[in-house]
């Protein structure tokens, strides 16, 4: 089967010095993979990669079943800008814009859409709140909704859970694995390893470099844990230290 993503032999980074290094990984179409690691792993880079925010310093992320068009991105909250003068509508309705366009309308069935998807995440109500009078939960919530509209075959998601009450995560995992029972790849950085271990089956393993991927189970272990920390650590000062500077 081809996979939705490859990695092969990917480096990532800033000014030449990765933060992953020569990741080599198939992530197959209508998974649903966590991805793990320490502090500084790369965890976060790896998802900026898949969008092409940071052209690879080496090797390719290829996409096999998919394309960069079928990409819903989920940034961590503390890197939206939250002071941004937008209602909960607006800020969900934005999930349509490669139907309408930056300056487009919505219509009667573009609204209805809108509509549902804030109903659908519980938000039904505070449709006129600013963004910025919102809970982190309910901030999330709306973020899934625009994620709803979208309608993309390839979810990544930077720390969703993180910082918000366990009603809002028990319904946002739900979203998240109804999204996988349509058949779309979901990849999901995490930091919680029971929330890996209750509802992800697949999870890749980081530390800068590729420690473990596979089944959950096989993955979520003590001693690949271990490895992770150890890996990291070794290389928490200047990336040149640890002979990482890409020439």
């Amino acid at each position: 089967m081809t996979p939705a993503l490859a990695f092969n032999d990917l480096t990532l980074g800033y000014d030449r010095l990765p933060a992953v290094q020569k990741l080599q990984a198939d992530i197959a179409e209508g998974s649903l993979t966590a991805v793990v690691g320490p502090n500084g792993a790369g965890k976060s880079t790896l998802l900026k990669g898949v969008t092409g925010a940071f052209a690879p310093l080496q090797g390719k992320v290829e996409f096999g079943a998919l394309n960069r068009d079928d990409i819903a991105y989920l940034p961590q909250q503390s890197d939206i800008d939250r002071a941004f003068p937008l209602s909960v509508v607006d800020l969900v309705a934005m999930g349509l814009w490669r139907e309408i366009g930056p300056f487009g309308w919505l219509g009667r069935k573009q609204r209805g859409r809108v509509e549902a998807a804030i109903s659908s995440v519980g938000l039904t109500g505070l449709e006129s709140r600013p963004i910025g009078s919102l809970s982190g939960g309910q901030m999330q919530r709306a973020l899934f909704a625009r994620l709803l509209l979208q309608d993309a075959r390839l979810v990544l998601l930077d720390e969703p859970f993180t910082a918000i009450d366990a009603r809002t995560m028990a319904d946002l995992i739900a979203v998240v694995r109804n999204w996988h029972r349509e058949g779309r790849t979901v990849l999901a950085v995490l930091h919680d390893a029971e929330t890996v271990r209750a509802h992800f089956p697949e999870t890749l393993m980081l530390a800068r470099e590729l420690v473990a991927h596979g089944p959950t189970e096989q993955v979520m272990t003590a001693e690949n844990q271990f490895r992770a920390r150890q890996m990291c650590e070794a290389c928490a000062g200047p990336p040149h230290v640890c002979g990482r500077e890409v020439a």
